[in-house]
């Protein structure tokens, strides 16, 4: 999903939900989705040396599922000025499915006005230019991605890869989408916030990395792990653990923690028959009551629902 130099309607991809054919390309055991270009016609990349060529034109958004829009080279006049091709901004608006944009690509939806009203992200460093032409929608230069439902956001190109691993954890659980991972020689899931790579000064050296501490609490979830315990384990100051763990990950140490214990339950309520109250201990919430709260803010729904859906 490179970026692309000309119009956005020539870097169109279309993933749909028939699979690979008889192809497994990833090796993940089952074919999951069809992908193919779509758009006007060829478009040259951005300093990349070669040209891509569409495999359908905009006819082929009709049988499509999901449409994923590639990010435009952050100098082109699209950025700068808009100017998307109208049929396919039209294409766009016209598409009753899912859409998804890779970094810059979140200018062509709101240029689309597909994202009035909503909560988005794209590549900080254009958040200034995408905050005075598109005010209405709501901006979040803080995340890797957003999803909003029916329209999904990411910030950078490697954040991309944060939200199409994202997608497939959603369509196909937490195991389909660690096989990606895996495959792709990525993390499955990123900590924090892209905030952690606005170009700033760089913080003090004199304190050691909370990372050690990050994976030693990741085996200790069900215990009772709080903030003065993480940081006497990275034989911190609290204080000065906090402001380390914000720096490294762009979350604090209690959201982050919640984060993981969510996760945990998430891959719990997927892959096993457990009770949701061993759960609930084995993912370090305790009560039943309390994972119920936190999933629900996450996902939206029940442990029970939410189990319910994936066996399906």
């Amino acid at each position: 999903m490179g970026e692309s130099a000309g119009p956005v309607g020539s870097g169109v991809w279309v993933p749909g939900a028939d699979g690979w054919s008889d192809v497994d390309p990833m090796g993940l055991g089952a074919p999951y989705y069809e992908v193919v270009t779509v758009g006007l016609g060829p478009v040259r990349a951005a300093g990349g040396g070669f040209t891509v060529v569409p495999d359908l034109g905009l006819e082929a958004l009709d049988t499509a599922d999901t449409v994923i829009v590639p990010g435009v080279h952050g100098r082109s006049q699209l950025v700068r000025d808009g100017g998307t091709p109208e049929p396919v901004l039209r294409a766009l608006r016209e598409f009753p499915g899912r859409i998804m944009s890779i970094c810059t690509g979140a200018f062509v939806l709101a240029e689309a006005g597909l994202l009035d009203g909503l909560r988005a992200t794209t590549h900080w460093d254009y958040a200034e230019l995408f905050r005075a032409r598109y005010p209405k929608v709501d901006l979040d230069p803080d995340v890797l991605f957003v999803d909003g439902g029916r329209v999904l956001t990411s910030a950078g190109v490697a954040a991309g890869i944060d939200l199409c691993l994202h997608v497939i954890r959603s369509d196909h659980g937490s195991e389909v989408a660690n096989r990606a991972a895996r495959r792709c020689v990525v993390p499955s899931w990123r900590d924090g916030g892209q905030s952690q790579f606005i170009e700033r000064p760089v913080p003090e050296t004199g304190d050691a990395s909370t990372g050690p501490t990050r994976g030693w609490a990741l085996t200790r979830l069900e215990d009772d792990l709080d903030l003065r315990a993480m940081a006497g384990h990275a034989r911190m100051s609290v204080r000065t653990f906090t402001r380390r763990f914000r720096e490294e990950t762009g979350l604090s140490p209690a959201r982050w923690l919640a984060a993981q214990r969510v996760e945990r339950a998430r891959q719990l309520l997927e892959t096993t028959d457990l009770p949701i109250d061993r759960i609930a201990e084995r993912a370090g919430f305790g009560t039943a009551t309390s994972l119920r709260q936190h999933l629900h803010g996450v996902v939206g729904v029940s442990p029970a629902a939410y189990r319910s859906a994936f066996r399906r």
